[in-house]
């Protein structure tokens, strides 16, 4: 649009200056020449772009700005003389408009700037050739001046435009990477959702069947064990009853953690939450593990800060929690030592309960790896511990259901000590219980 524009107003200007048949016939020339490298450029927008031939269209523009650089050298020779006054002025500034115009619009396919420019430039050689006078000559210095210019541009127009697109197929490759690899992301996630699914379907049908002969096994061996039905005609036979008890209990144990583990991490764990008193649930528990401290020799103590206000939490599960705690705690420290179980506000009026064990500590690069599912440190499998680690990851997804935060501090041979905060959002006055059923699903 803005070339047709250029073109119009050269026409109606050098029917002011140049008037007669020449000027006509160069306006015309230069009419003819727009409306063919028009028709050619419509032509090569309707092609789809599978079926362009580069070579071939590279030619075809090639030769559309020769031929529009006839027509304009034929308009500016007639206007450098012409008799009117201002028609050489009106020539050079067409002659600069033109070769700016040239240099915009071929600047990415250069062969045709300079193909558009020739004519020009041989034309003012041809008007100095036919009359060298010093204003003739004056002009042709001027026009060839901005023709090297005008190349020169040509040449850093071109460079600009080849890092243009070389930046924008960069761009359009990383554009094409990310979404490839958000692909591949979405896929991956959907197959772990999935896996996720089937372990917890599995999970969910191995507790029944593994629960059903596991109970006949304890109830056998406890009666055997027990010699309810009189005694064994082998000392032996008792012993090997209570190991066959025993087992079913680890066992048994170890199939409610795996379950407790996939549902914490499935979203499927319901806390059932009332008023407790954090002290009261810590204190039973501490009750359940004296005597397995006590048989290590082992000191448990529990201190308590007074007047502390009820806890909104499950029960069950803050049971679990503490129970997991101390227990980890006796089973790594050594015979003489010493567990400190304290319970007490927070800076923010929340609650904490600690255990702080006199143990021989955790290296400070394997406390990430005991907190993951089923992780060990080398002190566990040193001294053949049983556990599956799972009783820390068991925690720290409960209190994270709790909305609390559970941390572990170690130092080797200065022992460790394992924090439980609740928010003080969960610190409340005795409130009315929940209606039978009423649970909030993690």
């Amino acid at each position: 649009m803005a070339f047709a524009v250029l073109v119009i107003a050269a026409c109606v200007g050098a029917g002011m200056l140049m008037p007669g048949t020449p000027a006509l016939s160069a306006g015309v020339a230069v009419a003819v020449a727009f409306g063919i490298g028009t028709a050619v450029v419509i032509a090569f927008q309707r092609v789809q772009p599978a079926d362009v031939v580069p070579a071939l269209w590279r030619r075809i523009f090639v030769a559309i700005e020769i031929l529009q650089g006839l027509a304009w050298a034929s308009f500016i020779f007639v206007g450098l003389n012409a008799p009117a006054e201002g028609a050489r002025t009106f020539a050079l500034v067409a002659h600069l408009l033109v070769s700016a115009a040239a240099v915009m619009l071929g600047a990415s396919v250069p062969t045709a700037v300079v193909a558009g420019l020739a004519p020009l430039l041989g034309g003012v050689i041809a008007i100095v050739a036919l009359d060298p006078n010093v204003s003739n000559v004056a002009l042709a210095v001027v026009m060839a001046c901005a023709q090297i210019f005008f190349l020169f541009m040509t040449i850093r127009l071109n460079a600009s435009v080849e890092q243009i697109f070389l930046h924008r197929a960069e761009k359009d490759a990383l554009i094409a990477e990310l979404e490839q690899s958000k692909a591949n992301s979405d896929e991956a996630r959907r197959r772990a959702e999935e896996s996720n699914l089937a372990k917890s379907r599995f999970l969910a049908t191995m507790s029944h069947e593994l629960r059903t002969p596991l109970n006949a096994i304890l109830g056998f061996s406890e009666v055997m064990k027990a010699e309810l039905l009189g005694p064994h005609a082998v000392d032996a036979y008792r012993e090997y009853s209570a190991d066959v008890h025993a087992s079913g209990e680890l066992l048994l144990n170890i199939i409610d953690e795996v379950l407790d583990l996939s549902r914490i991490e499935a979203g499927r764990y319901e806390l059932r939450e009332t008023c407790i008193r954090l002290a009261d649930v810590a204190a039973e528990c501490c009750r359940l593990l004296q005597l397995r401290a006590v048989n290590k020799r082992i000191v448990l103590e529990q201190v308590s800060a007074p007047d502390l206000a009820p806890l909104w939490a499950d029960e069950r599960a803050v049971r679990q929690i503490v129970l997991n705690v101390l227990s980890n705690a006796i089973k790594f420290t050594p015979p003489g030592g010493k567990i400190t179980l304290c319970i007490d506000r927070t800076a923010d009026d929340g609650q904490y309960l600690s255990v702080q064990d006199s143990g021989p500590g955790i290296p400070e690069d394997e406390i990430p790896v005991i907190m993951q599912n089923f992780g060990r440190g080398t002190l566990a499998v040193k001294s053949a511990e049983q556990g599956t680690g799972l009783g820390l990851p068991i925690v720290k997804g409960l209190v994270e259901l709790h909305d609390g935060r559970f941390e572990l501090l170690s130092k080797v041979d200065e022992g460790t000590l394992a924090t439980v905060i609740f928010p003080v959002e969960r610190v409340t006055a005795p409130r009315a219980p929940e209606m039978p059923g009423r649970a909030r699903a993690a």
